[in-house]
């Protein structure tokens, strides 16, 4: 005899076919973590292992960062971007600036990453390095800076941890605009926040042009030496052809 869970004389929950505790509804489906927090879970694609360039291209077809020790490293050879791409999505990405400081404000480690190829989170090397506050580090580049400044040393290993939400428009106009929350070495800096639009240098953005409901994820090459490991992404939401896309 089947197990009986949840209850069937409960009142519906307000849009849903359920009703509270329904034991009918469907189960979450069963995703293995990884051994820590940082690594990959099992549901997870893994677009940097150490391993090397199959999962990207750069300015002219393969990537040119080089590789070694576990980490790609920026080569002043263009930025590089996922074949795939993605939309809604969970990002776990780990970066260092070098540890020999050389430059001042935006001169020093400067990188960005851009979640589907055009809303940027900086990288940047600010322990003790002040620049203009919406280009700092974590900040969402030219938009919103950060909540607190927790940058570690430089070359010292920092991640983000970042949920995205892409835009969504009905009949080229929009309905609801791009969100992220970002944590930066495990401290909340950005939550649920609205972005104006594709971020930018030196202008003000906005959604007067629709976009493709996927895109790469980009690491930029400003000229600045800087390093990244550890790079996966959970598609969120529906598995369909808006969450991944070749």
């Amino acid at each position: 005899m089947a197990e009986s869970i949840g209850y069937s004389d409960t009142p519906f929950l307000p849009g849903t076919k359920w009703r509270v505790h329904d034991g009918e509804r469907p189960q979450p489906r069963i995703v293995a973590p990884g051994k820590t927090d940082t690594e990959p879970p099992s549901d997870a694609v893994v677009l940097f292992d150490g391993s090397g360039f199959s999962n990207w291209t750069g300015r002219d077809g393969m990537a040119q960062w080089k590789v070694e020790n576990g980490y790609m490293e920026v080569t002043r050879t263009g930025d590089i971007e996922t074949k795939l791409h993605f939309g809604d999505c969970q990002l776990h990405l780990e970066w260092a600036a070098p540890a020999v400081v050389e430059g001042n404000s935006q001169g020093r480690g400067n990188s960005g990453v851009f979640l589907m190829g055009l809303y940027e989170i900086q990288v940047l090397d600010c322990y003790d390095n002040k620049t203009y506050p919406d280009g700092t580090t974590a900040a969402l580049y030219g938009q919103y800076p950060p909540l607190a400044n927790v940058c570690r040393k430089p070359g010292e290993w920092q991640s983000y941890e970042v949920v995205f939400i892409r835009p969504r428009w009905e009949h080229g106009k929009l309905v609801s605009p791009a969100y992220m929350t970002v944590f930066h070495n495990g401290i909340l800096v950005h939550l649920h926040q609205a972005l104006m639009g594709p971020t930018g240098h030196r202008i003000v953005s906005n959604y007067d042009t629709p976009h493709a409901d996927a895109g790469p994820l980009k690491l930029q090459d400003h000229g600045n030496p800087g390093r990244f490991r550890n790079i996966w992404v959970r598609p969120i939401g529906r598995y369909d052809q808006t969450d991944v896309r070749l």
